[in-house]
């Protein structure tokens, strides 16, 4: 299953894709994709994990994203091809979303970049 849920469900098993325990969120193939997390309530943030599906050669990754903070603030965050999570410090800040915005494919045959 391909569904926003799986990205937050706090599974990183991320060497495959389908069925539990690999489910996933995937762009379908839109480069202008974007993922919301609303918290639902103010949180303070100081650092930001993300884990790439890798299920290699079949996935894609993205080497770039932006991050946009219901704050106002904004970040861009560079990212590789691995199976580990990609982490990332931030200024502490309080809000109550962030976004993931403009993600840019690496150059890889595959069109199948995702979060897990």
């Amino acid at each position: 299953m391909f569904a926003a849920r799986n990205a937050i469900d706090g599974m990183v098993c991320n060497r495959s894709h389908g069925s539990w325990p690999y489910g996933s969120w995937g762009i379908n193939r839109r480069q202008d994709a974007e993922f919301l997390l609303d918290f639902g309530r103010p949180v303070d943030i100081d650092c930001l994990v993300l884990w790439t599906r890798a299920d290699f050669p079949h996935d894609n990754w993205w080497v770039q994203a932006g991050l946009i903070f219901s704050d106002g603030s904004e970040a861009v965050i560079r990212m590789e091809k691995s199976r580990k999570p990609h982490e990332f410090s931030i200024e502490k800040k309080r809000i109550t979303w962030l976004k993931l915005v403009n993600l840019i494919q690496a150059e890889d045959p595959s069109p199948f970049p995702a979060l897990t």
